[in-house]
Formats: structure tokens, sequence, C-alpha cells
């Protein structure tokens, strides 16, 4: 873990997008998945004006932009086996698959819902054989959604109907959904139900699918799986509290519940630079950590180490952004780290980079005269150990 405290220290901006006309948060990242050896080429992220804009991985030189007008998209995600491929789900009541290759603005496929269907998450399996959406609470329905999403790869262009849905899991809006890294068949819904719900796809109905049900106690705004062999499932919420569970528990007479905290702000406390947010979560495999990252109003970035006994300040990234971050994506291949937020920017963090561009303070979002009073311009990490 010192390790990776050290690699953490070390991370500068290396680059900084170009800022577009427009003003837009960037919501949610995703890096294309590599092939063979190879590293990562595209960088594709959703933002709030209806649209996934899409730049090359190493100099975040923009390359395609692909709107979803008039409904609103929601995640965003590369397949895992043709890094040309992107999806994200729209509140039309669709997924839209876009191919990166292709000159066209156009969505190459389209997987269709039902008609009252209006989708704010989704994920696509390991193997990129089951796409899976969450819907909005209409009157009484809220669904978890299913698609066959083979051929892909070669876009046959028509739309797709659902090979079905589960409907009695959740009694409220599904906001995040997260297949397993490496068991193509588990998936884990969160909703503003508090439940988190893990099912085995392969059973023949809802009721035997449903492996555990864990509850938050809150509305869930982000999930994830962690652990050796990712038998561990967690969730952060709303209200900035944590939840952390070992599904290798159910079968036995252990506690599954590893560890809850109610509000994450009142336990970080970091020097001058309270927590305000809590953004997502990452399992970093090689050191058995799960770690959490948070962050300020004013744009600096927290990392906080969990353990079963409690949480923990790693350190804090600071120079970056001038608003609140929104979305990561942290590249444990190259330990790069890629940042965006309400101030239109979406940064690349590398262990060692020196940022060339002389225009790195500019922000579409105007910062209040408070925050350029109390904003750190060091691109430093500080390191407190526990």
């Amino acid at each position: 873990v010192e390790k990776i405290e050290e690699q953490l220290a070390s991370l500068r901006i290396a680059k900084r997008s170009m800022l577009r006309e427009e003003c837009a948060y960037l919501l949610d990242i995703d890096v294309s998945k590599p092939a063979h050896s190879e590293s990562s080429r595209f960088v594709a992220v959703s933002c709030s004006n209806k649209s996934i804009k899409v730049y090359n991985r190493e100099t975040l030189n923009f390359l395609r932009e692909y709107s979803s007008c008039p409904g609103i998209l929601n995640g965003v995600r590369f397949a895992h086996t043709c890094d040309s491929i992107v999806f994200s789900a729209c509140s039309d009541g669709t997924v839209k698959c876009w191919d990166i290759r292709l000159a066209t603005e156009k969505a190459v496929q389209i997987f269709r819902g039902y008609p009252s269907n209006v989708f704010i998450s989704f994920d696509i399996n390991c193997s990129d054989l089951i796409l899976c959406a969450g819907t909005e609470k209409v009157e009484q329905d809220t669904f978890l959604v299913f698609w066959d999403a083979r051929g892909i790869t070669n876009c046959a262009g028509t739309a797709k109907e659902p090979l079905g849905v589960y409907s009695e899991s959740h009694n409220d809006d599904i906001t995040k959904i997260c297949f397993h890294p490496i068991e193509p068949n588990l998936v884990v819904s969160g909703s503003t139900d508090g439940l988190v719900n893990v099912f085995d796809i392969n059973k023949d109905n809802e009721d035997d699918a449903l492996v555990s049900t864990c509850n938050s106690d809150s509305s869930v705004s982000f999930i994830g799986w962690s652990g050796k062999d990712y038998k561990q499932v967690y969730c952060m919420t709303h209200d900035e509290g944590f939840c952390w569970w070992d599904t290798a528990q159910l079968d036995t007479e252990e506690p599954i519940t590893l560890l809850h905290v109610l509000d994450v702000r009142e336990v970080i406390c970091a020097e001058n630079d309270s927590l305000c947010y809590l953004v997502g979560g990452l399992y970093h495999e090689k050191a058995d950590k799960l770690f959490l990252i948070g962050g300020t109003s004013t744009g600096n970035i927290h990392l906080i180490g969990c353990g079963s006994d409690g949480l923990s300040l790693v350190g804090t990234l600071c120079g970056g952004h001038s608003a609140a971050v929104r979305s990561f994506c942290w590249n444990l291949t190259d330990e790069c780290l890629l940042t965006g937020g309400e101030d239109a920017q979406l940064l690349l963090w590398k262990p060692g980079a020196v940022e060339r561009s002389f225009a790195k303070k500019a922000s579409l979002k105007i910062a209040s005269s408070v925050q350029k009073r109390v904003r750190v311009h060091n691109s430093s990490l500080k390191s407190r150990k526990k």
C-alpha cells in the first residue's frame, strides 16, 4: 500500500483537454480496453449537454462527438473486445452504440426498451454478450432491461428488442448497474430505494437470479466490486455514506458487512480542505486495496483508503480543477488517472509528468471570489499517513 501511495504522490497533470465553446459538466469517463499488450487508444466522456466526446488517450486531442438530443445520455462504456465501440444509455428508452472508426455521427446500433422506459444507468458484461439498463420509476414500475449484445463488432444498424426484464427486486429508480469484472453472469444494481442487489443472470427467473440483497439505508449513487476474485460489493450514497459487503460470507455464519459509514465527510478531515462529496471507488488488484475518490467544491481530489478498521485519507491532488470533480477513470496498467469536472475540463494525471500548457488555469466555470482566495495552486499530492 505504501508503494501505491508513493505512485499517487508522484501524479502530476500531463495533459489538459482543449476547452470547447459550450460549458458542460463531464459526468462519466471510460477508456477503451487495450488490445493485447497495447495501451488504450481512446477516452470517451459523457457530458451534461447531451453529448459524448471522444479524445485521443495520450494527447487528449478531440476526435469525435455524438449527440442524443432531445434525450439525455447517462453513462459511457467501451466494449471489451473492440476498442472502437462505445455505448451510452439514453432517457428516450434506448441504449445507443457508436463506432469511432466511422465518419457518421449516427448510432450504428440501437437497443430499444419498452415504451415507458427512461434509462438512467447501464453496463455491458465482460464478454460483451449481455447489455443491461436500469430505468427511472414510472408509476409503480422499475425495470432492469436486458439485451443480447452479440454482433456489436459488425454493427448491423438495426434496433434490437429486449431479451426480458427484472421488475420485482427494486421499487425506485435504478441509479447504477455494474457487471462483475471477470464473471459475465454476475451483475449488481443499486437504487434510490437503498437496496444493492446481486444477480446471477444465468438463472431461469428473477427470484432464482437474486443472489443477495444488501441495504445501504440510503439512496445509492455508486456501486462496484472489490476484493480477491471480486467477491465483495461496495456502494456510496447520495448523502455521502459508504457501505462495503463480503458476498463470500453469504453461506456462512460470519456477518457480510465489512464497513458501514453513515457520512464519510465526518470521518475524513483534510487540513483546511474538507471533503465535500464522493465521486466513486476503485479496487487496486495488485495492492488488494479498495480506494474511494472524493473532492471539494474548489476542485481538489481526495484519495481515501478503505480497510475493515475504517477509512483514512491517503492524499490530495491539488491545482488541477477549479470546480467540483464529477468523474474519473484510473488506469491501473500505467497508473494514470483521468478526471473530469464542472469546469468542463478533462485532465490526464501521470506519475512525474510536467504540464507544458501555459493556459492551464483557464476555466469555463467562473470561480467565485471566495474560491479564488482559497484555491491551492500547486500540483503536488500532499501525503498524509493514517
